[in-house]
């Protein structure tokens, strides 16, 4: 089997306390790996100097999903066993898709009570603790205030520290509720540094896609194309498409912020190169070889390895050996990983 097909292609060792426990302050001061796809130049920067990097008329797309308090504590009303509920996917006004833990603790129809005010009943089992549930709860109050009073931040595994500032695990441009974790190379933008950036002529375009916590779910499978990736919802106006395609035309850079935003802009760009308005589920699985469609530079933190999203870096780099020098380069130079860590720019 060819080696781009093999999930242990994307392997990398990496020193557990290089895996940030708490985002830095303030935000741009994350360091920042830059790498020139023509030239193979690689320069150690920090987040702000982005802006050295960003050329006017360039539109940078960023992912305006705002990030939930996905993590429920809770009781089995029979037993008053303790159990947690992560939310994945809201289906409806009341039902969700979650994890649950510990499963073998529910069956369908288990009551689970998170306060006097609001309960979840299970209506369906799945596998790796995924389930769905219906959410009962006074009409008084909408969910989302519901969830403002019972729920915590979703934070990965990887993190053992307790969150200080809720915020921190929200970017500075969050708008939409519907997210289960954050779009975390935009972590690295505080409002100063967006003027900045305006300022200096880039357009800033926004785009939604809710990031559900299947990107955090490892690759199990040996051949990659036998991993089946979560769907997520993704919006593209018309207004933003019309913004991308007429800058795309003109010959000026399309800049992701984030994988997030490379999967909205790669699943809602037609063949002939026109990105289309559209609201839908993507489940797009960008691996090498890939030729992209839209995206011209990417800003990204560092990946689990063997993740999907490590594969659709290399898949941006173009090189998987090149990629994965690029990540022993950063282990050697002390970079943070993950969530809250530091930051790579691809041109």
């Amino acid at each position: 089997m060819q080696k781009e097909l093999l999930k242990s292609t994307y392997y990398y060792d990496l020193p557990q306390e290089q895996i940030a426990q708490t985002p830095l302050e303030p935000r741009d001061s994350s360091r920042l790996l830059c790498f020139n796809r023509n030239s193979k130049k690689i320069e150690h920067k920090n987040f702000y100097d982005i802006l050295n990097f960003l050329k006017k008329g360039d539109i940078l797309v960023v992912n305006n999903s705002k990030v939930l308090p996905a993590r429920l504590f809770g009781y089995k009303t029979t037993t008053g066993a303790k159990i947690e509920i992560l939310l994945q996917k809201r289906k409806d006004l009341h039902n969700w898709e979650v994890i649950a833990k510990p499963t073998k603790r529910l069956s369908v129809g288990t009551e689970i009570v998170f306060n006097e005010n609001i309960k979840c009943i299970v209506t369906e089992k799945g596998e790796y603790g995924a389930c769905k549930v219906e959410f009962v709860y006074s009409d008084r109050k909408s969910f989302e205030e519901h969830l403002i009073e019972i729920g915590t931040m979703p934070l990965p595994p990887y993190i053992k520290e307790k969150l200080k500032n809720q915020d921190r695990y929200q970017t500075v441009y969050a708008k939409i509720d519907g997210s289960s974790a954050a779009p975390t190379a935009g972590l690295h933008f505080t409002k100063e540094l967006i003027e900045k950036v305006k300022e200096k002529g880039v357009e800033i375009v926004e785009v939604l896609l809710h990031v559900g916590l299947g990107t955090f779910r490892p690759v199990k499978e040996d051949n990659i194309l036998d991993h089946e990736m979560h769907s997520e919802y993704f919006e593209v106006t018309k207004e933003v498409a019309d913004k991308i395609n007429s800058a795309k035309a003109k010959g000026r850079r399309i800049v992701a912020v984030g994988t997030t935003s490379v999967r909205v802009l790669e699943s809602a760009t037609d063949e002939t190169g026109k990105l289309v308005p559209q609201k839908r589920e993507t489940k797009i699985f960008i691996y090498p070889p890939y030729k992209f469609k839209m995206v011209d530079a990417l800003i990204t933190n560092f990946h689990l390895p063997e993740s999907t999203l490590i594969m659709l870096v290399s898949a941006f780099i173009g090189d998987i050996d090149q990629t994965l020098d690029l990540y022993k380069t950063a282990v050697s130079e002390k970079y943070r990983f993950f969530s809250f860590g530091d930051a790579m720019l691809i041109e």
